[in-house]
């Protein structure tokens, strides 16, 4: 058991690590949201994302490229819009956000978007192969998990960076637009790959 643990943990985090999206999404999120709400949320989008991707196994691989594409791309879009109204504000009001807020906003983020990514992929395979999806489910969540907080980690150290030298608003506007470009590029990404 404890082999498979750490087999799909480094499976996991490593197909994860490469190019993801949801890294950066977790990073902004960071530089907005108490570090400790955003961890909350993505523990629980990761815990039933990787559920899902244990329990229906390769089922997610086969989902329709550009559904996922779609889904992926409201949930940035979502996520900006959001950014987008939040009152800018100054940097000392940020400890009055409600962490619920920001841990839905988090887990929403997480949940909604990037079905059928290579860190599901994986868990599903490892959970078909070995027959021991509780494992497998524990150490995928453990390896996003450890993901998600090394982004939360940097967003928040990088907010304080920023915060001393960078106006909220422009905080806001750099934000919003790297989830737009994020959507746009789940979209573009799908497309290409279709005509490939």
């Amino acid at each position: 058991m404890v082999p498979l643990f750490f087999l799909t943990y480094g499976t996991v985090f490593v197909a994860e690590i490469v190019g993801d999206k949801l890294l950066y999404t977790t990073g902004v999120l960071a530089t907005r949201y108490r570090t400790v709400p955003i961890l909350c949320g993505m523990a629980l989008g990761f815990m039933a994302k990787m559920g899902v991707a244990v329990m229906i196994g390769k089922a997610i691989s086969t989902l329709p490229p550009l559904l996922v594409a779609a889904v992926t791309a409201c949930s940035f879009i979502g996520v900006a819009y959001v950014l987008w109204r939040k009152p800018v504000d100054a940097p000392e009001s940020r400890k009055n956000h409600s962490a619920s807020k920001a841990a839905m906003v988090s887990f929403a983020t997480i949940f909604f978007s990037e079905w059928g990514d290579t860190g599901q992929i994986a868990a599903a395979t490892l959970a078909a192969r070995y027959a021991a999806p509780l494992v497998v489910w524990v150490g995928a969540v453990a390896a996003m998990v450890t993901k998600g907080a090394l982004a939360a980690s940097i967003g928040a150290g990088v907010r304080r960076w920023i915060q001393e030298r960078i106006s909220p608003r422009m905080v806001r506007y750099c934000g919003t637009g790297l989830l737009l470009i994020l959507g746009l590029l789940s979209v573009l990404e799908t497309l290409f790959e279709g005509r490939a």
